[in-house]
């Protein structure tokens, strides 16, 4: 019976090191910027990886008073491009540590 605890502490020694490593990973994708371009770069929406915004550029060619909605249009464009880019490297960094673990509501 006595290897069994053996294997027990060994695999909690493992989840807590796959623990760390996932804080550290979420860490350094939190400090990433990540930027969302719409109008080929005529709107730029630049975010951390806790999904804020950061930044906001708007060139003024892309300003015409006859049409705000195209404006707003393209600063949810660019946001959402930011978003999904956040969302991404999220999904491929966490990821790389659910791989082969069938943890139902890890995530």
């Amino acid at each position: 019976m006595r290897g069994g605890m053996g294997n027990m502490n060994n695999m909690m020694k493992q989840m807590q090191k796959m623990q760390k490593q996932m804080e550290q990973a979420q860490n350094e994708l939190n400090e990433r910027t990540f930027v969302g371009t719409a109008g080929g770069g005529m709107v730029t929406v630049t975010a951390n990886g806790l999904k804020q915004i950061v930044d906001v550029t708007i060139k003024e060619d892309v300003v015409d008073p006859e049409d705000i909605e195209m404006l707003q249009d393209l600063v949810l464009t660019a946001t959402n491009d930011a978003i999904k880019q956040i969302e991404d490297a999220t999904a491929k960094t966490m990821g790389q540590f659910t791989k082969g673990m069938n943890i139902p509501g890890l995530f």
